[in-house]
């Protein structure tokens, strides 16, 4: 086991807290498994076991709070990023767990992290490191729902592929 030097500690995830908390604390509405999954040699990334281009968006309902589970079953830590809407990063703080962008999955861990879904429209969620997420480890999150905004009516009409 490492010594951090000068007495210091090293701190783990489970030494985070929020300094104020940001929302509500809320049981989830669901929980949605994401499997980080890959071949280092073979150089493949994805998210349970599908490439980004064959893979159906990941769709959520505006005003939900979701719980995503991240089982990492590979020997790289992935730091994952949710466009657009904060993690709330589960330490076991209850209201007092922290808020992040990113949420690092160590190799061969599990992590949790809840969402609440406050931002209509398309977002990007992937592996931070950029050549795993262009390589597959990456999806689009499509929020359904919420106020009528000049976004999620852009979103709109690109699914559509209108050129209005």
């Amino acid at each position: 086991m490492p010594t951090a030097s000068n007495g210091g500690k090293f701190l783990s995830y489970a030494d985070l807290k929020a300094q104020d908390p940001r929302y509500e604390l809320r049981e989830p509405t669901r929980e949605i498994e994401l499997r980080l999954t890959g071949n280092m040699e073979r150089y493949i990334w994805s998210i349970n076991g599908v490439k980004y281009e064959d893979a159906d968006p990941i769709r959520l309902q505006y005003g939900e709070r979701v719980r995503f589970k991240f089982v990492n079953e590979t020997m790289m830590t992935h730091p994952m990023h949710l466009h657009g809407m904060w993690s709330i990063l589960d330490v076991g703080a209850g209201q007092w767990n922290p808020i992040k962008h990113t949420v690092s999955v160590q190799p061969g861990t599990t992590v949790y992290m809840e969402t609440e879904v406050d931002e209509p429209g398309q977002w990007a969620f992937h592996c931070h490191l950029s050549y795993h997420a262009s390589a597959g480890m990456f999806r689009k999150v499509i929020v359904e729902g919420g106020p009528d905004s000049t976004q999620a009516k852009a979103d709109a009409k690109y699914e559509e592929g209108s050129d209005a």
